[in-house]
């Protein structure tokens, strides 16, 4: 048998060990007992087709291995529609969605997940635990787009859900994609060897003008509003801290080894005022404390017209380090000696290295990715961070972890109220730092 044949059949065998894993427990729902993509062909799904998610399916598409999109879902046709014309424009021999393979609704994540080897999970964050606990539950590989939840109890299920896919080897990747970008996995393996001492300190940025805003239509349901204006409520965005600035504070965790025992911190609307932005906060400034008394400091802002910056910066006991998504990584001593600059030119994109990495791990038959374990952590602290900044209290890990404040409706459905609504004038309610009572959320 040559090389070639023995990856294939390494990977077939990993499928196959996989579909038995998972039937252990779900053995009547499981297709990957015996169905056809037991053959030399990875099927994916696309689970969630909007932008992040077509540009995270043009990405495994990209990869050197033998894949092909053959489901795709999202609660609207248009959105699926747009993704699927998009997608088709430049990979076209590798689609193979038929018409019975496009699925529409609340629901339609569970159909299309059954006719794939690897589920692309990118719909709202809100979404996200219950996509994942399902894309598990039948026994499949995940990449997921970060944040992985937007409330405690969504975070538990993650972790809950994470601890079975590790039990049935399956790879999950989270969408945190500056853990596979070089300049970070080279300095902060420095920094973690000790290059700049133990580190006592921090600062980390997500300083930008915003994002898109999406004109309520006279004939869209309230929860349609919602779902299609998405990034400013909670219950499906999580807030920009949550949403955006996970990136910047799951470094400030991956740097420490650790997680923060306690967040206090204080935020506002100060520039996005208007009935268009629903209820979540334009700033955030907290600081994350860690059980060995360090901390770093964290901002995170949506203001037009002022400085932009998204970055980290860590103090050491020996020197400090500098590290940004523009490939810097750069380490000195406290005499301004410099230790180690990583070069910033031709570096791979992070985004297709994730790929890339979790379908070689998947073509080979390996088990090498549990990353929704740092995920749920990472995006629970960022939670936190909301908790401390509405409520203005200081806000302990366990007990967030463990708070009953789901954010999630009831019932989803298009005539369905979520549990935030707006005034006479069109104006959603927000916290009130003081009055605020992050416990009930």
């Amino acid at each position: 048998m040559n090389n070639t044949s023995k990856l294939q059949q390494q990977r077939r065998d990993f499928l196959k060990a996989s579909a038995v894993i998972a039937g252990g427990t779900m053995l009547s729902s499981i297709p990957l007992m015996g169905h056809s993509s037991v053959n030399d062909i990875i099927k994916i799904a696309l689970v969630g087709c909007g932008g992040r998610g077509s540009g995270a399916a043009a990405q495994a598409l990209s990869t050197k291995f033998n894949v092909k999109l053959v489901a795709m879902a999202d609660a609207f046709r248009d959105q699926l529609d747009n993704s699927y014309k998009d997608l088709e424009e430049n990979f076209k021999e590798k689609l193979a969605v038929p018409e019975e393979h496009k699925f529409v609704g609340f629901d339609a994540y569970k159909k299309a997940i059954e006719l794939a080897d690897v589920v692309i999970l990118a719909s709202s964050p809100g979404f996200r635990p219950d996509h994942f606990e399902e894309a598990v539950k039948q026994g499949k590989h995940v990449f997921m787009e970060k944040p992985v939840a937007v409330d405690a109890p969504g975070i538990r299920k993650v972790l809950a859900t994470a601890e079975e896919a590790k039990n049935k080897k399956l790879n999950v990747v989270v969408g945190l994609q500056r853990r596979y970008q070089k300049n970070y996995r080279e300095t902060i393996k420095r920094i973690q060897d000790g290059e700049i001492g133990e580190i006592v300190g921090g600062q980390v940025y997500w300083n930008s003008g915003g994002v898109w805003v999406r004109e309520r239509k006279p004939e869209q349901t309230e929860m349609e509003y919602q779902m299609r204006n998405w990034f400013y409520f909670n219950w499906l965005c999580g807030d920009h801290i949550v949403e955006q600035h996970v990136h910047n504070i799951d470094i400030a965790n991956w740097v420490k080894g650790s997680y923060p025992v306690s967040i206090e911190g204080t935020g506002s609307r100060a520039w996005r005022t208007g009935k268009d932005y629903g209820e979540i906060y334009d700033n955030h400034s907290i600081e994350m404390t860690y059980a060995d008394g360090s901390v770093i400091y964290s901002q995170c802002r949506h203001f037009e017209g002022t400085q932009n910056r998204v970055d980290e910066t860590f103090f050491g006991t020996k020197g400090k380090a500098y590290l940004s998504a523009g490939n810097a990584g750069k380490l000195w001593d406290h005499q301004g000696n410099l230790l180690f600059n990583h070069p910033t030119k031709s570096q791979a994109n992070p985004y297709q290295t994730e790929h890339d990495e979790l379908f070689e791990s998947i073509s080979k038959g390996e088990y090498n990715h549990w990353d929704a374990e740092y995920g749920a952590k990472s995006t629970l602290t960022g939670i936190i961070g909301r908790y401390a900044t509405y409520s203005g209290k200081v806000i302990k890990w366990d007990e967030a972890l463990n708070a009953n404040n789901s954010l999630m409706p009831e019932t989803l459905d298009w005539d369905a109220k979520p549990k935030i609504l707006p005034d006479e004038n069109g104006l959603y309610p927000y916290a009130q730092p003081g009055l605020f009572n992050w416990q009930k959320a």
